[in-house]
């Protein structure tokens, strides 16, 4: 048995700590507050922001950790480089979790070291810097923290007039103490899509089959499984997966994002070391080993064969209509009179207009209609809340 400590206990940690469990390990989940989802099925559970060093470490010294699963951004990454050399495991490695948490760093890596397609970008401490980016990529535009999640900080400008907002929104929302952003050229994509890699100790790297999903307002809000490209392209994506996961090293899940234009090049977009809320879709076992049971194999080196499609899956997010801290009211009934259509709540205890507080998953046949089984599981997401998978936030 293995002792893992969880860095961030969202939703994404919950079906982590759910893979670990059923394999007998023992996991202490770790978040900035109490009662987070994967607490709710670990061990024990530690409460205390991960952007204090000193506190991170004297977690670490307390529980002697074998392996440390990063989860989310807001963490002293550079501490990680300490556990690493203690000879603690960390998840991919503590270079991976250092680059992919800023998206200098990874994109950096990404477009000027080992020459991927990416987006034309630039960096920006000063609304003057950012002015003067942004005369030189032009509108429209994308504007991001250096450091966020879900979508913080992010939006497209499309004239001047809607610079300085762009800029004091991506300065204020963006996670850490990291005060930068990055602005991008404005991408005239047909469909952006995941490429969940897997990088195994001792296995070869595996691709789970693309995922395309859409976000509004830079969170994911559906996504299907398996997502319509070329063989060409997808050899494209795959390639450009696996160098960027070579370079950064390690073992586990990433997941790489990718934008597709009419044109059909394959853009480098972003990468996550960790599962990915687009692969929530695997969940409705549209794959024979869901993301969650295949980053925790990676983690532990225990070998997978082998991904497999072996349904169509497609997943839609269920959004809170209200700001709560009381327990909402779901109707679970109009999802369970559906064959093969699941609900998973996350249990998280605070709820905001537009969080996500859970997820609908269908799965049909393979080579079965995906946009009518994308439309069922939209419909039946609205259900649960009465909320649209595309409200605004």
């Amino acid at each position: 048995m293995k002792k893992i400590l969880l860095l961030g206990s969202g939703e994404l940690g919950k079906e982590f700590v759910i893979a670990a469990k059923r394999a007998g390990q023992y996991v202490v989940a770790c978040d900035q507050y109490d009662n987070a989802p994967a607490m709710q099925v670990a061990d024990e559970r530690e409460v205390f922001s991960m952007l204090d060093g000193d506190a991170l470490a004297a977690v670490v010294a307390k529980h002697h950790p074998d392996i440390i699963v990063p989860e989310i951004e807001a963490i002293r990454t550079e501490r990680l480089f300490d556990f690493e050399k203690a000879g603690i495991q960390v998840t991919p490695s503590a270079r991976a979790v250092n680059f992919t948490m800023n998206r200098r760093a990874i994109r950096d890596l990404a477009s000027r070291e080992l020459g991927l397609r990416t987006a034309k970008y630039f960096y920006a401490k000063t609304f003057d810097e950012f002015k003067q980016a942004a005369d030189e990529i032009g509108f429209p535009c994308v504007v991001k923290p250096l450091m966020s999640s879900s979508g913080h900080g992010q939006s497209y400008v499309h004239n001047d007039d809607e610079l300085q907002e762009a800029f004091r929104e991506a300065m204020e929302q963006g996670r850490g103490d990291v005060k930068e952003v990055i602005i991008e050229e404005f991408i005239d994509f047909d469909s952006e899509f995941t490429l969940l890699t897997v990088t195994q100790k001792n296995g070869p790297t595996l691709f789970c089959p693309p995922i395309g999903h859409v976000q509004k307002e830079g969170d994911y809000r559906e996504s299907w499984m398996p997502y319509a490209i070329s063989d060409e392209a997808l050899k494209a994506a795959e390639h450009m997966a696996d160098e960027v996961t070579r370079a950064l090293t390690g073992y586990g899940i990433w997941g790489v994002e990718f934008f597709l234009t009419k044109q059909g090049e394959v853009i480098f977009s972003e990468l996550s070391p960790r599962p990915h809320d687009t692969g929530m879709v695997t969940l409705s076992h549209c794959t024979n080993l869901s993301e969650f049971e295949l980053h925790f194999r990676a983690v532990m080196g225990l070998n997978i064969p082998a991904i497999h499609l072996e349904h169509n899956g497609a997943s839609a997010v269920i959004l809170s209509p209200v700001e709560t801290d009381q327990p909402l009211n779901y109707n679970l009934l109009d999802v369970c009179v559906e064959d093969h259509a699941r609900v998973r709540l996350f249990g998280k205890p605070v709820a905001h207009v537009g969080r996500r507080m859970g997820v609908v998953v269908c799965y049909d046949a393979v080579g079965s209609d995906i946009n009518a089984l994308r439309d069922k599981t939209k419909r039946l997401a609205k259900t649960v809340l009465g909320t649209d998978p595309y409200m605004d936030k």
